[in-house]
């Protein structure tokens, strides 16, 4: 174990099995703990690469955990350890003497996490076997996925992507450490996350509904999809009559070396202009319209204005074939080269094997190289999140051989027992933590208003001019902005800035979303935080930052760039001639800003033992490869990368797949005991060791009976059968009214609220914060986001300006009362 780490003095029993509970524990050990993974007799039950990468920096300890003396010694190492993880089925702790309330009486102090599929508590599904694709099934991931699948007349799509335990992995990661850092206040805490909970909480931008969205705000692949509802025609679009709707700054174009090259540049003031004049179409600039959209669509000069997504009909398609040809003329990787370089946002894409190897990947850090004894030299996903200053971030060591761990043992079995030291106080675990929130659009956003649920008072700055259009700041910011306060400030001006450092001086916390270079502009570096508070963390969140430089550090990216760069859109487009984006709204956004508060955890966990503050990072590369942890590794003798991939894929075979019952599509996990599994249901049973078409014969059987029949029939075995939801029928059957008072989030694994008496005058329905569900700590349910600058004035009397100097800076325009007369402009 490395010392004088962030979390070197954490000790950390690792339960976990499969994918949520041994990603949770490495992204712990990556930060330093020492980490102790438990094996079963005969060997961890997942025997693959990957889970030897998610052993990394760990030990490894068989106990039979069914025996007296394996279960003694577990709580022996209990009695001498900070955390404990598991992802059981609900009721298999307690069932071993391991349940919460058998730690908390051998360590009252003692922080354990569980990361069940579906809530203990909940009488539907808390029974159900969940597999992974079992819980993205039931909650709606694989149902009307994205827009192109929906036109294509394309659905269900299966994607092997593990979002659920990569949203659940950091989730349990971010509260463990909160709760770690206030347990001397509040003592130790059980916490719960399902891992469909975090499902639902990370695709929440694809559950949003608002009452008579405005249509300025859809896209044409949106209006396309409502006229053919509208007008009774099918949705049989072929991939290659999608790209008429596709918006010129939001798409994949070809290169001169047969690449595809994906640009994000819609929505943000100037970045239009500079995709534009890299590509020498700077003259076009010319002839296209721009001018303020904070002002209803009914005041706009023109159809559409180049600072805001879409692009208008009367220039989509001369933008578009100006831009295919542009394209031709260079080959992929002077484009990639020449786009960072003006700060206009766009990557090649890249299969996940070639971002394995990608010189930008290697050098930021974002894949490291580790000699592992089984497979040799292996390069895999780095860190998740970090602390720039963290000098052990890119030490690893390969995942651990069992039983290899006997002279430690010794060495803790000696140590003396915990002893209670927490006061078992209330409230939230970050009660009293001051942020400064300079962030925008969803990634960044997503850190403040997670830490306002565990009771952080958060406060967003933002420009007195939006530099962002109303759909990513104000739609996007219903469920990003949440519980903040918000004043708007121009950082140019001396007067912005004399008031910026206020709040700085009295903060505990900055974040912001930007590269090195934009971090350096606002003068936030590591010398000048030191200066004005040692103990200051600032939470940076960038597309590309790494533990060291590399050559794209300094590019600018999106969720859909990061999806581009490390493999996930040729993966689910079925190549690369074909690359789509992954279907949802904030994919990688929500998780990245998820694992930009594990950084923060650690961060405060080292500032409680050492009083240093510094920079906790994450970026959405790295969360890229998060949500492909099964298959972000390469080595020598590799298998291929063989994954289900493209519009047809429905599963990864017979037993585990999407199949039509009589009544709709349901989901058969069985990938363990396929025998066993086929031979307790009698009407499957004579296909017992069948071989043989077995995919096309169990179509067959399951679509002579309802999905009913087939979930009771495996009811209470190790198969998990479910029907497919949908996102928006999962929010619909969980929805409370913020009107009718206390929203309940503790029982039920999904709950989303709607709410009725929105500031912006509709309603609003949004995923509620119920994830994270703590035994002690209290979470917060965030009231509406608020209008921009609704409490400029507030917060500068707060600062120490009287009303005669706050008036002055809204005239001089150093500060703002708001954007736009209305919340959100029609």
């Amino acid at each position: 174990m490395q010392k004088n780490r962030p979390l070197s003095h954490v000790r950390v029993l690792d339960f976990g099995h499969y994918l949520a509970g041994p990603l949770a524990g490495m992204m712990l050990a990556d930060f330093g703990a020492e980490v102790i993974r438990i094996d079963p007799p005969g060997g961890p039950k997942w025997k693959d690469p990957a889970f030897d990468m998610l052993s990394r920096g760990k030990h490894a300890l068989t106990l039979d955990l069914k025996s007296a003396a394996g279960r003694e010694m577990a709580l022996e190492l209990v009695r001498r350890t900070d955390v404990v993880i598991e992802n059981f089925r609900p009721g298999v702790m307690e069932r071993l003497g391991l349940g919460p309330a058998a730690l908390r009486q051998v360590n009252p102090d003692i922080i354990s996490l569980s990361l069940p599929g579906f809530a203990s508590t909940d009488p539907e599904f808390a029974g159900l076997a969940a597999w992974e694709a079992v819980i993205a099934a039931r909650t709606g991931q694989f149902t009307d996925m994205g827009l192109n699948r929906r036109l294509m007349g394309i659905n269900p799509s299966f994607t092997p992507l593990g979002l659920a335990s990569a949203y659940g992995a950091a989730f349990g990661t971010m509260s463990v450490l909160f709760a770690l850092n206030a347990r001397g206040r509040m003592g130790g805490d059980h916490i719960e996350v399902p891992l469909a909970s975090a499902l639902l909480e990370g695709l929440v931008y694809n559950c949003e509904k608002v009452e008579d969205y405005p249509d300025r705000y859809k896209s044409p692949r949106e209006q396309e999809l409502e006229r053919r509802a509208r007008e009774g025609l099918p949705n049989d679009l072929s991939f290659d009559e999608l790209s008429e709707f596709l918006d010129p700054f939001y798409r994949t174009y070809t290169c001169a070396d047969g690449r595809g090259f994906y640009i994000v540049s819609c929505s943000v003031v100037n970045h239009p202009q500079r995709v534009l004049e890299v590509l020498g179409l700077g003259d076009l600039l010319k002839e296209l319209p721009d001018f303020d959209v904070y002002v209803d669509q009914a005041d706009w000069p023109a159809d559409w204005a180049l600072r805001s997504y879409p692009v208008g009909a009367s220039d989509r398609r001369r933008l578009s074939d100006a831009m295919k040809a542009a394209f031709l003329t260079r080959p992929s990787h002077e484009w990639e080269a020449l786009f960072g370089a003006a700060k206009a946002p766009a990557t090649a894409q890249r299969s996940t094997a070639e971002w394995l190897t990608a010189s930008h990947a290697l050098a930021a850090g974002l894949v490291v190289e580790i000699d592992d004894p089984r497979y040799g030299r292996m390069r895999q996903m780095g860190n998740l999140a970090w602390l720039a200053d963290d000098p052990g971030t890119m030490d690893k060591n390969a995942g651990p051989e069992a039983d290899d761990f006997q002279d430690d043992l010794s060495r803790i079995l000696k140590e003396t027992p915990r002893t209670s030291s927490g006061d078992k106080g209330k409230g939230g675990w970050l009660d009293g933590l001051k942020v400064l929130d300079l962030t925008n659009v969803i990634a960044g956003p997503t850190i403040g208003s997670t830490l306002a649920r565990f009771g952080a008072q958060v406060t967003l700055v933002q420009p007195v001019r939006p530099s962002v259009d109303p759909w990513n700041a104000v739609v996007f910011g219903l469920h990003a902005q949440r519980g903040k306060e918000s004043i708007l400030l121009d950082l140019r001006s001396g007067a912005g800035q004399e008031a910026f450092w206020r709040m700085v001086a009295e903060a505990d916390v900055i974040t912001m979303n930007g590269t090195d270079q934009q971090r350096a502009s606002l003068r936030l570096t590591e010398n000048r935080l030191k200066e004005v508070n040692p103990r200051l963390i600032l939470v940076q969140l960038d597309a590309w930052g790494g533990p060291r430089r590399g050559p794209k550090s300094d590019h600018l990216g999106y969720d859909d760039l990061a999806q581009a760069a490390t493999g996930v859109m040729t993966r689910f487009g079925g190549g690369p001639k074909t690359p789509e984006e992954h279907a949802h709204f904030g994919t990688i956004d929500a998780l990245t800003g998820y694992c930009a508060c594990v950084a923060l955890g650690a961060a405060l966990e080292r500032l409680k033992v050492t009083g240093q503050g510094g920079i906790a990072r994450a970026a959405l590369a790295a969360a890229g490869e998060m949500i492909q942890a099964q298959f972000m590794y390469d080595f020598d003798g590799r298998r291929e990368f063989d994954e289900p991939s493209g519009r047809t894929a429905r599963g990864w075979g017979p037993f585990y797949r999407c199949y039509a019952a009589l009544d709709g599509w349901l989901f058969f996990a069985a990938p363990t005991g396929r025998d066993t599994a086929l031979g307790r249901v009698p009407d499957l049973s004579d296909l017992v060791g069948c071989e043989a078409d077995l995919e096309e014969k169990l179509s067959e059987r399951f679509a002579q009976k309802p999905v009913a029949h087939w979930t009771r029939a495996f009811a209470g075995s190790s198969v998990g059968v479910t029907v497919l939801g949908s996102l928006h029928g999962t929010r619909d059957a969980g929805l409370q009214l913020e009107s009718k008072g206390k929203i309940d989030i503790c029982k039920a694994t999904f709950r989303a609220v709607r709410h009725d008496q929105h500031p912006m005058g509709r309603w609003v329905d949004l995923v509620a914060p119920n994830a994270v569900r703590p035994s002690q700590a209290g979470i917060t349910i965030p009231g509406p986001a608020p209008k921009y600058g609704q409490d400029t004035r507030k917060i500068l009397l707060r600062l120490g300006y009287n009303n005669a100097e706050i008036q002055h800076m809204i005239d001089t325009g150093a500060a703002a009362e708001c954007w736009s007369q209305k919340y959100l402009p029609e």
